[in-house]
């Protein structure tokens, strides 16, 4: 189809740049047409592979047939009317659905937000309505949002906290276990008894917030020995364990809710991101006598739990049954991590490889060596992938890892491309080096 000269990526980057903010982040300079399943084209037609998937809001994959027929249904029906105002049953039948998925031997309640950062808020407001507490920790290299709380919460400075500060207070950080840089489990937990010694006494503190996998900090996992510490540690001091699922939850890690394989179950859990196929909603789900703690009144939003968004998560719900997404998942990590392992012998750069489901990630070192991050190769990388046609995300306190999220329902040919197109672009980034 021929385009004018406004539609190219260059004279919409500039228009771009004159009306919106430098605080706007844009990975690559490219605007999408169109997009279907793993596959985009941009206002040029030029084709990529999503490796992305819109920071893993894209589980089920861009335009899902049965999500879209879910969403133009509820839209020939109503689109909204606030829910505190004037109900509607999809959304009960989503927090229905919803609980039974979630871990735990306990009566469970839900409620719908719009936005990650908001149910981690929500999340953290009932902790604290439900102790009596204030103070929250988080774990260095974690991520909760772009929310003043959110960023407080989040254990990374640059780009997400510099220059916003001051942050609320209560907040307190331990250092998340890491063996690739030299943080043990016990190391990790010897952190927490730091804080519980020099910042704030445990019977002040309300909850403990954590990732099952990190995402913007790196994509590691804690292990259930470590989510089992945690559980006793909370259990001890009367603490609210919050699993935040934003990014790992809707099928990432092989099993709906990455909790679901510590063995032991969190008291409140957050999701968002794929849990609606792109939609904006996202959930706190937890413990009834928790999550009934605050007020009436004092949970909600105007556009929380939308009706569209609703219909649209209830599909995705549908779809991962139908397709089998789950195994699909595990067998799309397995498939990637086979590839990327084979990429890793040609490339000494690639000092580990890693992931559980789908939620694979490399992580990049000068020579091999781990004392040694390499952000300007990943950086590289990613560059040279793009101009291939290939999406691709870094990660990392260090920004040496790159992430992969490709939607589940990719075909182990578009796998394959794809992973062929990573391989030319780390040819060309090291000869570039």
């Amino acid at each position: 189809m021929q385009r004018d000269a406004d539609f190219t990526n260059a004279a919409l980057m500039a228009s771009r740049r004159a009306a919106l903010p430098t605080g706007m982040g844009q990975a690559y300079e490219v605007f999408v047409e169109r997009a279907q399943n793993a596959e985009v084209w941009d206002v040029e037609g030029k084709r990529y592979i999503d490796f992305a998937g819109g920071i893993a809001v894209l589980n089920t994959g861009h335009n899902h047939p049965k999500v879209i027929a879910a969403v133009k249904a509820q839209l020939d029906q109503f689109h909204h009317t606030c829910f505190q105002v004037l109900a509607y049953e999809p959304y009960v039948e989503l927090a229905e659905r919803l609980i039974a998925k979630a871990p735990g031997d306990f009566a469970k309640k839900a409620i719908f937000l719009s936005t990650g950062a908001e149910a981690v808020e929500n999340a953290v407001k009932i902790a604290r309505a439900a102790t009596g507490r204030q103070a929250v920790i988080a774990f260095g290299g974690g991520f909760h949002g772009r929310t003043l709380l959110g960023m407080a919460l989040t254990g990374k400075v640059a780009p997400y906290k510099a220059g916003f500060g001051p942050f609320p207070a209560e907040i307190y950080h331990a250092e998340y276990p890491n063996a690739l840089h030299g943080v043990s489990e016990a190391d990790s937990l010897k952190t927490i008894e730091h804080i519980f010694k020099y910042d704030v006494e445990a019977s002040r503190v309300a909850a403990i917030i954590l990732e099952p996998v990190q995402g913007e900090g790196g994509f590691y996992a804690a292990s259930p020995a470590f989510a089992q510490a945690l559980r006793a540690l909370c259990d001890q001091h009367g603490i609210v364990l919050i699993a935040d699922e934003v990014q790992t939850g809707a099928g990432r890690t092989g099993t709906w809710l990455a909790s679901e394989q510590w063995g032991v179950a969190p008291d409140l859990i957050t999701m968002a991101k794929s849990m609606a196929g792109g939609f904006p909603i996202s959930a706190v789900i937890g413990k009834a006598e928790i999550m009934d703690k605050p007020l009436p009144g004092g949970l909600g939003g105007t556009y929380a739990g939308n009706p569209l968004a609703c219909a649209a998560a209830l599909a995705v719900l549908d779809v991962f049954e139908e397709e089998q997404l789950l195994a699909r998942s595990n067998a799309i990590g397995e498939r990637l991590k086979a590839g990327l392992s084979a990429l890793a012998e040609r490339h000494t750069s690639i000092g580990d490889v890693r992931g559980l489901g789908s939620m694979i990630a490399i992580e990049l070192f000068k020579n091999g060596d781990t004392a040694q991050p390499d952000a300007d190769l990943t950086k590289r990388v990613c560059a040279e992938a793009i101009k291939r046609g290939l999406v691709l995300l870094s990660c990392g306190v260090y920004a040496n890892v790159i992430r992969i999220l490709v939607p589940l329902t990719a075909s182990d040919a578009l796998l394959d491309e794809g992973l062929a197109l990573m391989g030319q672009a780390f040819d060309a980034a090291t000869a570039a080096g």
